[in-house]
């Protein structure tokens, strides 16, 4: 059965409100959980004020919102256009593209709304929503996969759609359940969660079928390719935290230590294998860990098989 069964009823760009905000600070409410903004305890920033701390957090919610934009529109809408255009190599029943076309215009309304609650935050607070364009993320994203599949380009875009749909829900479920959140991030961040979670049973399936008509001679570079994908999307665009950083008053050259330590080596890699369980299960039922060294290849990424 498809997810998107009740799509034309319950989808977010058919029937959701647009979110609006309304500023709760003087209530104790937060931008976003200071937990979730790695740098915020570093020693360097220790002598901030409480006024540059809450640009940080602001500007940190904006990268949450920007990045959404921009990787929904330029991943995830890239592969499901090729889906919904018969063009992505798989034999797929017409309903798959029919469903894939749902998914972009879920995708488009995710980023919409993703940018307006950021220009409402900027206009209440004056702090300006700056031009990031997470050109470095996409930039690793795409160099992965074309270095470790040379001779299929065309996979590519369908493994990290897939990946990245799988994982995005694990990190979205976190925010709305925090009550020290302001209530419009929690509402938006809710109703792109409950979008995601059909995005990620139909992008599942997908990958089951991409994994059973793929030559078997593609299964073992595809196996090994998959775990560096995971990392290129779990690793955060460093330039945007640079930049908010020093709009904060911070020297440059502190900044990148800052940015380092907060983000290098297992700093930046504490939280990968919860926020991969879903996806591991996905690989793991369509049988990836049965190819020779698959599992090797996961596990030295920090991402070993579940039991």
């Amino acid at each position: 059965m498809s997810p998107f069964g009740r799509w034309y009823d319950n989808a977010g760009v058919r029937s959701g409100p647009r979110r609006r905000f309304h500023d709760e600070t003087d209530d104790g409410k937060v931008f976003f959980p200071e937990r979730l903004v790695p740098y915020l305890d570093h020693e360097a920033l220790t002598s901030l004020s409480p006024q540059r701390r809450r640009e940080l957090t602001v500007r940190h919610l904006y990268q949450f919102l920007l990045s959404t934009a921009h990787l929904e529109t330029r991943i995830v809408n890239r592969a499901a256009e090729l889906i919904a255009n018969g063009r992505s190599g798989l034999d797929l029943p017409i309903s798959s593209k029919v469903d894939a076309f749902k998914v972009y215009c879920d995708e488009g309304y995710h980023s919409l709304y993703s940018l307006d609650l950021a220009d409402q935050i900027a206009r209440q607070t004056g702090i300006a929503v700056p031009d990031w364009n997470y050109g470095g993320f996409v930039d690793a994203l795409a160099e992965a996969g074309t270095r470790l599949l040379p001779h299929s380009p065309n996979l590519v875009p369908l493994l990290q759609v897939v990946v990245f749909e799988t994982l995005i829900t694990a990190v979205l479920n976190e925010i709305p359940i925090d009550p020290t959140v302001l209530t419009v991030v929690r509402d938006i961040t809710r109703d792109h969660a409950k979008d995601e979670g059909r995005h990620h049973r139909y992008f599942a399936k997908l990958f089951h079928q991409l994994w059973h008509q793929l030559d078997p001679s593609l299964r073992g570079p595809v196996a090994h390719t998959l775990p560096e994908l995971i990392t290129a999307c779990l690793t955060w665009d460093i330039e945007p935290v640079h930049e908010s950083l020093v709009l904060a008053g911070i020297d440059t050259s502190v900044a990148r230590d800052v940015v380092h330590d907060s983000y290098s080596g297992s700093a930046g890699r504490e939280r990968l294998s919860d926020i991969c369980r879903a996806t591991m299960r996905v690989y793991q039922s369509a049988g990836v860990f049965d190819v020779p060294g698959a599992t090797e290849a996961f596990t030295n990424r920090g991402l070993p098989p579940q039991a």
